[in-house]
């Protein structure tokens, strides 16, 4: 049996929201001074979800906006604790979750390689090492010496790829970050993407392009309101997945 990479069991994020925000900052602070209390309502962006990634598999994630597609991949990176239930994670992770994540916009491009593949975990020399693959797969090379703040998102959404692969995970994790870039980048990336899925590279992918979700992925999770809705092979799940929409 092959290794379990991801298990959520039971995972729960609860965020705390007011129900009435002050208008201004003057507004709030006259309420506080009045010991006015701001009610709370909760809202549960994942609600008792429990999933199982092995090792190897291209793991693909569907739902409408507002699912909670995107909590559970913080919740599996490591950026958010849930409220409930367990999420164990075997292995190293770079996550491609929001764009610009992990980057400094002050910074330049090749500050922000050093920045972003630091937090990875790799060290100074071994960042040195893959410096000019990244710059190279990235093209960006008259641009690495420019701030970030003068990029576009598709030029951000290339370095943070070029990193993240280059880094050479063993779990890949990318919600929608490769809709920003042009066609030729994008191919690119699939075909990089292919060898990590060749070498046996966990993947985990969130996309609206269910096409995609088809061709590439061994397994699917539908999410609808925070909650899993069913599991299992990519065409059944994504034909569940369309009527409930239709």
């Amino acid at each position: 049996m092959d290794s379990v990479m991801i298990e959520a069991t039971d995972v729960s994020v609860r965020y705390r929201l007011l129900k009435e925000k002050p208008r201004t900052l003057q507004e709030y602070l006259i309420q506080r001074l009045k010991g006015k209390r701001h009610d709370h309502e909760d809202f549960w962006a994942l609600r008792d979800l429990s999933m199982t990634v092995r090792k190897g598999e291209t793991f693909g994630i569907i739902g409408r906006n507002g699912a909670g597609k995107s909590t559970l991949l913080k919740a599996i990176a490591g950026v958010l604790r849930p409220t409930g239930g367990s999420m164990r994670v075997e292995g190293t992770i770079a996550p491609l979750i929001e764009l610009g994540a992990g980057f400094d916009p002050e910074l330049t491009g090749a500050e922000n390689i050093y920045l972003n593949a630091s937090i990875l975990g790799l060290s100074r020399g071994q960042i040195k090492g893959k410096f000019q693959g990244i710059v190279d797969f990235s093209e960006l090379r008259e641009f690495i010496y420019s701030p970030l703040k003068s990029y576009s998102s598709g030029m951000v959404a290339r370095l943070g790829f070029s990193i993240a692969t280059e880094v050479d995970p063993d779990i890949l994790i990318i919600d929608e970050i490769l809709s920003v870039g042009d066609k030729q980048f994008v191919r690119k990336c699939n075909e990089r993407m292919d060898l990590f899925r060749k070498k046996g590279t966990t993947m985990l992918l969130v996309s609206h392009n269910l096409d995609e979700i088809a061709d590439v992925c061994n397994k699917a999770l539908w999410m609808d309101h925070g909650k899993a809705m069913m599991c299992g092979e990519p065409g059944p799940v994504i034909e569940r997945y369309l009527r409930s929409v239709s």
